[in-house]
């Protein structure tokens, strides 16, 4: 199952493609909404290999992802590789240059179960493939206000 959005912002890609890899500010906001995080790699810098162990709670049960940068090509893409409990995830960030102060960012996530209970979850996602579609839009749209938001006010 793939989900794919994307999102015009008003920064340039070299400045987004920064903003969006400054990892120990993810982590912080992975942290503050109540989840369990820790780095299982000793890499500096934002570069393949990098590795995250997360426990959170999700429809009343505590679930593990683990997540793995796979490919990382400055200033345009990303690969995130991550499973949960029997379901494979390929996460992939685009960034493209529409001009010099506006990029699209497109995330696409392909979803591959592994599991008969990884094929349960990905059923009862595409049974509520409009409302996730709509809840990631949503939350693309605050990203690129955000990261808009911080870009005016360090320029």
């Amino acid at each position: 199952m793939d989900i794919t959005t994307r999102e015009d912002i008003e920064v340039p890609q070299a400045e987004l493609f920064e903003m969006i890899t400054d990892f120990s500010r993810v982590e912080r906001s992975i942290l503050r909404r109540g989840a369990q995080l820790r780095r299982v790699d000793n890499l500096d810098g934002p570069c393949v290999g990098m590795s995250w162990v997360t426990d959170y709670d999700f429809r009343g049960k505590t679930r593990t992802t683990e997540a793995t940068l796979a490919e990382f090509e400055r200033p345009g893409r990303m690969v995130f590789e991550t499973n949960t409990g029997g379901l494979d995830t390929q996460a992939i960030v685009e960034l493209v240059a529409l001009s010099r102060s506006r990029t699209r960012m497109t995330l696409t996530a392909h979803m591959t179960p592994k599991s008969l209970s990884g094929r349960l979850l990905v059923q009862s996602l595409r049974l509520a493939r409009g409302s996730i579609v709509k809840r990631l839009r949503v939350w693309m749209a605050d990203l690129a206000k955000e990261l808009e938001d911080r870009h005016k006010r360090t320029a």
